[in-house]
């Protein structure tokens, strides 16, 4: 098997280099990710200007490393137009979790995506850091553990998994999806020129079942998700109201 690993929070974070050597145990690895830190950059694209990259020393033993001047989508197009036969990437471990409404702007879900959107399969990792640093070292056994059952789930091409500081265990959930508080908090950096941050805060609780209360509760979260955004409820509640008359093509004279 031929992994091709990535991240967001650049070549040189700690978590990508943890998240190599799990996978090594399963296959070939090849990392490719951003020169520099692209957290939140979504699925950002680099149209304006040429890609590049360059060869860095081996985050682990028996891979070879790669820097990009480009988002994690881009590593992802590129080192799978480098590397012949690509089976699967995997993405992280980002330093922070991405829950909920976070995976609309998490560059880490969108290296996912983007493997998914190349018709591969993309698995996303993610872990907090607010109180205190990961230990990879206490992960590993779940993120082996975790990505051996996703690997045996061949018909899941895309998924975003969490781990808590101790994982107590594994939970399958389904993505949050609430109303946050959004809101600017203003500032001045030393010269005395404005400057704005925009923070979030959820409103509500996290619902039973979904990766926030798992990850709340102390479980690896597991999460299938998929690229259509269609929702089909309101689709088919559409079509019964405002059915659309069938075009009819008219016969051209001959």
């Amino acid at each position: 098997m031929r992994i091709l690993v990535t991240n967001d929070d650049g070549i040189y974070s700690p978590g990508i280099a943890a998240l190599a050597g799990v996978a090594a145990k399963f296959g070939e690895v090849t990392v490719v990710a951003p020169n520099v830190e692209q957290s939140s950059m979504g699925h950002a694209i680099t149209s304006s200007r040429p890609l590049s990259y360059k060869k860095v020393p081996s985050l682990i033993e028996s891979a070879e490393a790669y820097k990009v001047n480009g988002t994690p989508a881009d590593c992802v197009a590129l080192g799978t137009h480098l590397i012949d036969k690509i089976d699967i990437v995997l993405s992280g471990i980002n330093m922070g979790p991405n829950l909920g409404n976070a995976i609309w702007h998490s560059g880490t879900l969108a290296a996912a995506k983007q493997a998914t959107l190349l018709g591969l399969r993309g698995i996303a990792f993610s872990t907090p850091t607010k109180d205190a640093e990961p230990d990879f070292e206490l992960l590993e056994p779940y993120i082996a553990s975790t990505l051996s059952l996703l690997l045996e789930e061949k018909d899941m091409k895309l998924v975003n998994v969490n781990f808590p500081y101790r994982p107590a265990g594994v939970k399958w959930t389904r993505q949050s999806v609430q109303y946050y508080d959004g809101y600017i908090v203003p500032g001045e950096d030393p010269m005395g020129r404005k400057h704005y941050w925009f923070t979030i805060k959820p409103l509500e609780p996290a619902e039973k079942g979904s990766d926030r209360w798992a990850l709340e509760n102390g479980f690896v979260s597991i999460t299938p998700l998929r690229l259509d955004l269609t929702s089909e409820e309101e689709l088919s509640a559409a079509l019964k109201k405002h059915p659309v008359p069938e075009v009819v093509t008219p016969e051209v004279p001959h």
